[in-house]
C-alpha cells in the first residue's frame, strides 16, 4: 500500500468516527515529530501495538478486501509487566469490504455494531486439520445462546453484538453503508494468534510516497525510543 493511500484512509476514518460521536485518545493523532519526544513512559503503546492498523491483507484492493483498526488498550502475551487480560479495538468495515476467513488460537472476542450499516458475519468451526468443519456453530448474541448450521450468515444491526470463541472461523463485511465496529476481547496479538483459512498478508508493505499523517502500530519499530 502507498503511504498516501493510508493517509487518505486515516482522514476518512477520523471523520466517520467523529460523526459517530466516538472520541479517540490523544495518541491517535501523534505524527512522526510528536513521537520523537515520547520516551520509555510510552512503552505500553509501542510494546502492545496500540493505535492504528490498516491492512489490505495483501490483496492490493483495500476497499474490496481490507480493514481499518484502532487498538485502544491491550495486554501482552510475552511481557508480564503489562497485566491487562483484555483488549479493546475500534474497527471500520467499508461497505461490502471483506475481512477474510480467520480464527484466533487464544482470543475470545465480542464484536459489536457501533453504528452505520449492517454487519454480516459468516462462521464455521475449525476441524482438527484447520479446515472448515460441518458441525453446528454455537452462537452467543446479546445474551441469546443458540446453534446454527456451518456457514450461516448472522446479521448484526447497530447496537447488536456477537461473541466469537477461539478456533471459530469467521469472515465479515458491511452492508448498507460502512460500519463502526467495537471489539472487546482477551489480550490480542495478531502477529501470533491468527490463522487465516487462505494464505494472505496480514501486515502490508508500505511504499513511502509521502510523510505519514499518523504513525501506525507497525511503524513503531522505525521510530522507537530515542537514545
Amino acid at each position: 500500500m502507498k503511504r498516501s493511500e493510508i493517509n487518505k484512509i486515516l482522514k476518512n476514518a477520523v471523520e466517520f468516527i467523529n460523526k459517530k460521536n466516538f472520541i479517540l485518545p490523544p495518541f491517535a493523532f501523534w505524527n512522526k515529530n510528536d513521537w520523537k519526544n515520547k520516551n520509555e513512559e510510552y512503552d505500553e503503546i509501542r510494546d502492545n501495538m496500540l493505535g492504528w492498523d490498516i491492512t489490505d491483507f495483501g490483496s492490493g484492493e483495500f476497499y474490496k478486501i481490507g480493514l481499518l483498526m484502532f487498538t485502544l488498550r491491550n495486554g501482552n502475551f510475552n511481557n508480564k509487566k503489562y497485566t491487562k487480560p483484555y483488549a479493546e479495538k475500534l474497527l471500520i468495515a467499508e461497505n461490502n469490504q471483506i475481512t477474510p476467513f480467520h480464527f484466533h488460537y487464544s482470543k475470545m472476542e465480542d464484536i459489536i455494531n457501533r453504528g452505520g450499516g449492517s454487519l454480516v458475519i459468516q462462521m464455521y468451526n475449525s476441524d482438527e486439520n484447520g479446515g472448515f468443519s460441518a458441525t453446528d456453530v454455537n452462537v452467543s448474541r446479546d445474551g441469546k445462546n443458540y446453534r446454527v448450521k456451518a456457514g450461516t450468515l448472522v446479521t448484526l444491526s447497530p447496537g447488536e453484538s456477537i461473541t466469537l470463541s477461539p478456533k471459530c472461523y469467521h469472515q465479515f463485511w458491511a452492508e448498507g453503508g460502512k460500519v463502526l465496529i467495537g471489539e472487546v476481547s482477551k489480550v490480542n496479538d495478531d502477529r501470533v494468534d491468527n490463522r487465516f483459512y487462505n494464505k494472505i498478508g496480514r501486515f502490508p508493505n508500505i511504499e513511502e510516497d509521502e510523510e505519514p499523517l499518523y504513525l501506525m502500530s507497525m511503524d513503531y519499530p522505525d521510530f522507537f525510543k530515542q537514545p
